[in-house]
């Protein structure tokens, strides 16, 4: 009998360990648009020069029961970097700046979450840019998440985070010690997907 009641006892725990560290797998939705990467960055002290990646892909992971879990993964293309004005694009892909031929992507891949309520977190990973990798905290920020028009599933969040280019061994010392630092805005949106499941979810915008 003790025997019996050890048994039930174990499946349960099993049961119930498995499921509270189940976590959903969502695939980041760019191929409608539904993500996107921001930067500001100061010119000469004088403005703000604004811009974004146009190309990126990425997943990640969310258990509600067990936040810590958690696990994001995005790659940056950097030749699809567009600040409105091709000329000056042009210079920033170039070996002076972002040496895009060389260095192609930038890439984030967590290593840690933190969830302060319910409503934000940080998060901690390792950034990669040109050919340079250290870690990055970016402050979360949780925007909603539920059922979709399309019979999908979605959760999305902002994050905000900033980093010096010289910690990333480009030279902007030219520009001026206020154009040193650039601060990203991650806007993501996932699609809830099983790990196997390779269909396209498609929306009309």
């Amino acid at each position: 009998m003790k025997k019996l009641l050890w048994a039930i006892t174990f499946t349960f725990s099993a049961l119930t360990t498995s499921f509270s560290s189940y976590a959903e797998y969502y695939q980041i939705d760019t191929d409608q648009g539904h993500a996107f990467i921001d930067f500001r960055i100061q010119h000469l002290g004088f403005s703000w020069m604004s811009g974004r990646f146009n190309k990126l892909s990425g997943d990640f992971s969310y258990n509600e029961q067990n936040p810590s879990a958690a696990k994001v993964e995005v790659t940056i293309d950097v030749a699809s970097i567009d600040t409105n004005h091709a000329l000056r694009d042009k210079h920033l892909r170039g070996d002076k700046y972002l040496n895009a031929a060389k260095f192609p992507q930038a890439h984030f891949i967590s290593t840690s979450f933190e969830q302060k309520d319910d409503k934000t977190g940080l998060l901690t990973g390792d950034f990669t840019l040109h050919g340079v990798t250290k870690p990055l905290t970016i402050e979360v920020s949780f925007v909603g998440h539920g059922k979709d028009p399309w019979l999908g599933y979605r959760r999305g969040f902002v994050g905000t985070t900033n980093f010096k280019l010289v910690d990333y061994g480009i030279d902007a010392s030219q520009l001026g010690p206020s154009s040193e630092t650039v601060y990203l805005t991650l806007s993501i949106e996932g699609i809830r997907r099983s790990i196997n499941d390779d269909a396209k979810q498609t929306a009309p915008w």
